[in-house]
């Protein structure tokens, strides 16, 4: 199914289930920045609008209701998605504002929700970063590569090895991989070997160079999350 006919029934969907204001704000919301999100970033990354709630209403810390431009929902996680562009986020933005956008950002992390954020100008100029940012993020959560193109395959171990090496500025030892997933030496070796194999790290040895003493990430890893 091309892009055009899905997103008018993604829109026919969620507007036929909605009456009152809760409609109203989709007709209003849903304008050009949320509909380039949906074709530059969603659709490109899986093919359909399963899941994905547009112009979603949550409730603030001080119980009023928000809409949030996505919200992306399954019985493992729920993810808010805000599309932010310059001008009204930024330059027309006043500190008490400003207060409220962090607060309710923050309450909704402490309702359960995962906020991510991207700036309209990546939407628009940049989706290949917003993709690839996204597919990190929604990979932590399934089983599979949700992913309708091509791209690097990687198992869930070898997934988490790399986020490990982030979270430890690019490198690490086996032992790191050991007591991160509770392998044996040997298959924690093995599954690095394989990571070297596929170009996602590169081993570095020792001051004696006779033997691999840690891994460090290659510019390639960041296709494998």
């Amino acid at each position: 199914m091309e892009f055009e006919s899905a997103h008018r029934m993604f829109m026919e969907q969620h507007l036929q289930e909605r009456s009152g204001e809760r409609r109203d704000r989709l007709e209003r919301g849903h304008r050009e920045a949320e509909q380039l999100f949906c074709r530059n970033v969603w659709w490109p990354l899986y093919q359909n609008f399963e899941h994905l709630h547009p112009e979603y209403e949550v409730a603030d810390w001080r119980g009023f209701p928000y809409f949030c431009d996505f919200a992306w929902i399954t019985p493992h996680v729920k993810i808010v998605i805000e599309i932010k562009g310059f001008g009204p986020h930024i330059q027309d933005m006043d500190r008490r504002k400003f207060c409220r956008e962090l607060n309710r950002e923050t309450f909704l992390t402490a309702m359960g929700f995962h906020v991510l954020s991207f700036a309209y100008d990546d939407v628009a100029q940049r989706p290949e970063l917003c993709r690839t940012l996204l597919r990190m993020v929604v990979g932590r959560y399934t089983t599979t590569d949700m992913s309708c193109f091509s791209s690097p395959q990687a198992t869930i171990a070898e997934r988490e090895i790399i986020r490990l090496a982030c979270t430890r500025g690019g490198s690490l030892r086996p032992i790191d991989v050991v007591r991160h997933l509770g392998l044996d030496r040997r298959t924690a070796a093995a599954v690095l070997q394989t990571l070297c194999r596929k170009k996602v790290f590169e081993g570095q040895s020792g001051p004696s160079g006779q033997r691999v003493v840690q891994y460090a990430l290659k510019d390639a890893a960041l296709a494998f999350l």
